[in-house]
């Protein structure tokens, strides 16, 4: 077919070599496929010498993915010796007579074919230099071969071959370098380069084997030092054990085990700890890590890791706990009734996620502490105000000895149980550092899909959190992430009135307060009138921690006299002593004027710890048509006072109203100007003390107004019914409007207050000004859908 010395651009068949690169002078040994074999035995049968084009093909191609650009150009002419039917193909042995270069590549009839021609080397390195590197190539070999066992008859062949390039090809094959490499080498045409190169692959592999055996030594020297100290204290401990009667050994590794065997962990988890437990044990004495595996399986010991007992939850029980220890709050004390009511239902689970929100001093921990009580669990309570690192919540990875697990796992080894009341405190006061996103972090945590895995950094293994009762507290929601606060339900205390505080105060605050003094009711009493006095004149609160804060003053004033004997006892505190006792009075009660001038209205205000109400006073003068407002109104309270104006321009308009608008300004103004105010719920006062001013009628002192009003004359729904109305009962006011959308909130006041009240609903601007000045407007009649959008549109916002 071909002569051995092969012809400028001759056809012939490709051979295709996988991870193989053959070295002139080199054999080889591949698979051929079943067509390529079929040709092959057909030309031996007919043809003296058959030769074909060894190709090798880029590292990472599959057989049924091979084209033209797959195949390195550079190979060998091989003279085909030798083929024999294999499992999957043609077993081919052959032999590379010439170093030649593919011009063209192509494909016919299924298989390869190329055209190529011979490439000669360039003979620039002298005879003796040859001689002498041949020498030193031989030598490396050797020494390479000498690592290994039996190597005796790879290294036998080596000394009868008289060539470099001999060398090369039979010990190519055997070198663990990438293909890449060993295919640049044979593209090598400068004899030089090429032995140099060749000579410092075999330098890096003497490296490489040298560095290898001697960590092998050492990691050999090593585990023997570590299989002799463990036998040594094994040994010790068989002594100890001897001597002492196995009192101590339960103090050691075997006391772990031990340990460990009789815990109830799952089995997945008893695997992590027996994997620690042999670290501790094959470490040594001098081991640096010692103490944080010990550390890690006394936290695996210690967390509780199955319900031993689920106790049934009793609905009377927990009402009368909560009655008990809790004055007023009834709707919410029946929203958690309702809660233990479905947990009892749900039996196999009794885990629950409840979010407390509410001013300071509600009694939202409180609550939590009666909850657990009323449930016989056990009590924990975490404080997250400030919390800035995700570590506080899922630990510190155990890399180094100061590695502590997150607060709900030391939360949950403190309770000793699985299925605790967990408290956590102050919820929306997280904040973000570079240390991560702790509220992202508690995401895992409260959420009921995934909190039976939760994942400790330092404890390395799942915990299920399902069976934990999780009571998060809250000031305020607007700092609260969404997808956190999505995960929680929401349980809202809006603050005590005052007949409660006095509850509260006479029941709780007050004996706990002597308590604490060294008095009891022998010694110490306060008249009912002076704790209304305390409430209505020392405090400005939702809740009683400023109350109990006054009670303790006042202990402290009682004390003083009856340690220097200045008093007999019981000391009674009367109303008229508070300014003795307590100072001058602290909080200035707005009430309700005597009468109002033209211009004049009172409104009602909510505010974070309860409600209050404000005066809205207007008045003009010559200008024009300019509004002014001041008392530190919000963007939401401005636009009302202009929405206000326009509705009063355009339906005073039509009546015989002699008010020019365009001369005269008008200058609306809120008292208590350091004080910001906010919000839409001023809307209708706004709109009445305008109509007031142009109109010259006063409005009744006694009568207070709040609702959102709209461009068309709509009266919409505002939110703090129950705190606004119990600060107008608190300041006098006899008669309230609000929006008729507001009057079943009402069910949330007292009925006290409600029967001293009278209410009047609206839904139309026109409703307000026949109520409060008796007009009588042409309405702009409102058609229901119009109003009902209005409303939906609000509540959306």
């Amino acid at each position: 077919m071909y002569t051995e010395q092969a012809e400028n651009n001759r056809e012939s068949l490709i051979m295709p070599l996988f991870e193989v690169v053959v070295y002139p002078k080199g054999r080889a040994k591949f698979l051929a496929d079943k067509v390529t074999g079929e040709i092959l035995l057909a030309e031996m049968k007919t043809t003296e010498a058959v030769y074909a084009v060894g190709l090798t093909v880029k590292s990472g191609t599959k057989p049924s993915e091979i084209s033209e650009d797959s195949l390195y150009k550079t190979g060998n002419l091989l003279k085909i010796g030798y083929v024999q039917p294999a499992d999957d193909g043609y077993l081919v042995i052959a032999k590379a007579v010439q170093k030649v270069e593919a011009v063209s590549v192509y494909r016919k009839n299924g298989l390869f074919y190329a055209m190529f021609k011979p490439v000669f080397d360039i003979p620039d390195l002298d005879e003796d230099i040859q001689a002498e590197m041949m020498a030193n190539i031989k030598k490396a070999i050797r020494e390479i071969s000498s690592r290994f066992q039996g190597s005796e008859q790879f290294t036998k062949p080596i000394e009868k071959m008289d060539s470099i390039d001999q060398l090369i090809g039979y010990v190519m094959p055997y070198m663990p370098i990438k293909l890449e490499e060993k295919q640049a080498l044979l593209e090598i045409v400068s004899v030089r380069e090429r032995y140099f190169a060749f000579f410092e692959i075999l330098m890096k592999q003497k490296e490489n084997i040298n560095f290898q055996m001697e960590m092998a030594k050492k990691v050999t020297d090593k585990i023997s030092k570590s299989n002799r100290e463990a036998m040594l204290r094994e040994q010790l401990k068989m002594i100890q054990e001897e001597l002492n009667g196995g009192d101590d050994a339960a103090s050691g590794e075997g006391g772990y085990r031990e340990r460990i065997e009789k815990s109830t962990m799952p089995e997945e988890v008893k695997k992590k700890a027996l994997s620690e437990l042999k670290k501790l044990e094959t470490g040594g004495p001098h081991n640096p890590e010692s103490s944080v595996i010990r550390n890690y399986l006394d936290l695996m010991l210690d967390l509780p890791w199955v319900t031993e007992e689920k106790k049934s939850i009793d609905i009377d029980e927990a009402r009368r706990v909560l009655e008990s220890n809790h004055n007023g709050l009834e709707k919410v004390k029946e929203r958690i009734i309702q809660h233990l009511a479905v947990m009892k239902l749900k039996k196999e689970k009794q885990g629950s996620i409840l979010l407390l929100t509410g001013p300071p001093g509600t009694g939202k921990t409180s609550l939590g502490k009666s909850i657990a009580d009323a449930l016989g669990r056990e009590y924990v309570r975490i404080s997250l105000g400030g919390v800035r690192d995700e570590a506080e919540i899922r630990g510190h990875r155990r890399t180094y000895i100061g590695a502590l697990p997150g607060r709900i796992i030391q939360g949950m080894r403190k309770a000793g149980t699985k299925n605790p009341v967990f408290i956590l405190d102050e919820v929306d006061k997280l904040s973000t550092s570079y240390a991560g996103d702790p509220a992202s972090a508690l995401l895992e945590v409260l959420d009921p899909e995934q909190n039976n895995t939760f994942s400790d950094h330092y404890l390395e293994v799942p915990y299920d959190l399902s069976e934990v009762f999780f009571i998060a507290t809250a000031n305020s929601l607007a700092s609260i992430p969404w997808p956190l606060l999505d995960r929680m339900e929401t349980i809202e205390i809006s603050g005590y009135t005052k007949n409660e505080k006095l509850a509260i105060a006479k029941d709780h605050l007050l004996p706990c307060i002597l308590e604490e003094h060294g008095l009891d009711a022998d010694k110490l009493k306060i008249e009912d009138e002076a704790l209304k006095g305390i409430i209505d004149k020392y405090t400005r609160e939702a809740g009683v921690r400023g109350l109990k804060k006054q009670l303790a003053r006042t202990a402290r004033f009682v004390s003083e006299k009856i340690v220097s004997g200045k008093t007999d006892l019981p000391y009674v505190v009367r109303a008229d002593m508070l300014k003795e006792v307590l100072g001058k009075e602290i909080i200035r009660q707005e009430e309700a004027r005597k009468e109002n001038v033209p211009g004049v209205v009172t409104g009602l205000a909510w505010t974070p710890v309860g409600g209050d109400i404000l005066f809205i006073e207007g008045t003009f003068m010559p200008g024009n048509g300019k509004l002014t407002l001041t008392g530190q109104l919000g963007d939401v309270m401005k636009e009302s006072a202009q929405i206000s104006l326009s509705l009063v321009r355009s339906r005073l308009a039509s009546t015989e109203n002699s008010f020019n608008f365009t001369a005269s300004d008008v200058h609306i103004h809120v008292p208590s100007g350091a004080t910001p105010k906010d919000g839409p719920s001023a809307g209708v006062t706004l709109f009445t003390a305008l109509t007031s001013l142009i109109t010259g009628k006063a409005v009744d002192p006694k009568l207070a107004m709040t609702g959102e009003i709209t461009l068309s004359g709509a009266v919409l729904p505002v939110g703090g019914i129950k705190e606004k109305v119990l600060a107008a009962h608190r300041a006098g006011i006899k008669k309230v409007i609000l929006p008729k959308e507001n009057e079943r909130d009402l069910e949330d006041v007292p009925e006290e207050v409600r029967n001293e009240l009278k209410f009047v609903p609206v839904e139309t601007i026109e409703e307000v000004l026949k109520e409060a000045l008796g007009l009588d407007l042409p309405g702009h009649v409102l058609s229901s859908s119009f109003a009902g959008n209005s409303f939906t549109a609000t509540q959306n916002v």
